[in-house]
């Protein structure tokens, strides 16, 4: 049933002369999603499947002439990254700005851009911190750091957000994948961010969704929020939405590696008044045709939505961290996915 709920579509994004993989594409809804950002990849120090692999990134522009076809354009431009990021990271070593999400405050007028600033820290233990980063501009031609808007705590880490709309108190329980070590291992974990000024510094709220507490085998390891559908393109109830979210299978040991699993794409029914996901799919609902086709660690990760008629839109995933691709979404058949009670 769930192939009638998508058609997989062409690749919109593809590597370019200057990046080998590129990922995590993000669009500004006021140029009709023809203009964007994305992650590009500069090196790659290990196997992507087993943990201690370094990755470095940077953000770069991204142009269409549609919604099926995008170019890796400049490097985007931030005004005082240098001294914010100089001032954060101190002697730690800086691995580069990761994971873009644009949001638009139509009221004000403005740009906000929030991007992971992960670094190692120059402590013995050499740990990595993964904090919530934060621009504001009119446009992406005039974006200026902020101080970040979650800082990476001993027990939490921030990255890929999820905004989630006002609630009845006048704030946001926006949605955040940080991290939980646990008896059964370490996790990725998604997580209330209570945003009261968007522009402003968070607080970590409550833990939204945990792979330990369910046993669901294609999310039993990492989790991680995507984005959230509008009312408009599928309706599940009063101060609920339903949205997609990113799984990974459990990690596993080889020898003295921990071995990641395959990351796929799921649904979800988040709860913004309570702050609560309230229903996670017990199996994925996308994962695509060539992940994981040349070897290794099979990767489907959505990161932008976009409308594109009644009942239809396009969701967009980037494969094995090589390309991104677009898949079209039908709303009436995704429904007969859906619980009938929540």
């Amino acid at each position: 049933m769930k192939e009638k709920a998508y058609i997989e579509e062409k690749k919109v994004v593809v590597p370019d002369n200057r990046f080998e993989h590129v990922m995590a594409i993000t669009l500004d809804p006021r140029t009709d999603f023809k203009e964007g950002i994305i992650r590009c990849i500069t090196s790659r120090s290990g196997n992507l499947a087993i943990k201690g692999n370094t990755d470095r990134s940077v953000l770069h522009k991204i142009k269409g002439d549609s919604l099926e076809n995008f170019v890796i354009g400049e490097r985007l431009d931030i005004k005082d990254e240098k001294e914010i990021i100089s001032r954060l990271v101190g002697e730690g070593d800086f691995l580069g700005l990761e994971d873009p999400d644009i949001w638009i405050d139509e009221e004000a007028g403005l740009m906000h851009v929030y991007f992971t600033i992960p670094f190692r820290s120059s402590d013995k233990n050499s740990k990595t911190k993964v904090n919530l980063g934060h621009a504001v501009g009119k446009n992406l031609d005039s974006l200026t750091m902020t101080e970040p808007t979650l800082l990476a705590t001993d027990t939490c880490s921030a990255k890929e957000v999820s905004i989630a709309p006002l609630n009845k108190q006048g704030f946001r329980y926006n949605l955040i994948e940080s991290r939980d070590r646990h008896p059964g291992g370490r996790y990725s974990i998604i997580q209330v961010a209570i945003a009261r000024d968007m522009g402003g510094i968070w607080e970590y709220g409550e833990i939204a969704f945990h792979p330990a507490d369910y046993d669901l085998p294609w999310i039993a390891g990492h989790a991680s929020p995507g984005p959230l559908f509008s009312k408009n393109f599928i309706d599940v109830g009063e101060s609920k939405l339903l949205g997609v979210i990113n799984g990974c299978e459990a990690d596993t040991k080889v020898g003295e590696d921990t071995v990641y699993g395959d990351f796929s794409v799921g649904l979800f029914i988040y709860d913004y008044e309570k702050g609560k996901i309230d229903w996670v799919s017990p199996e994925p609902f996308i994962q695509d045709s060539e992940a994981g086709k040349n070897g290794g660690r099979a990767i489907t990760f959505a990161s932008q939505f976009v409308e594109t008629g009644q009942g239809e839109g396009t969701l967009y995933a980037h494969v094995d961290d090589s390309f991104v691709r677009a898949y079209t979404l039908n709303a009436e058949e995704i429904k007969k996915l859906l619980p009938t009670k929540i």
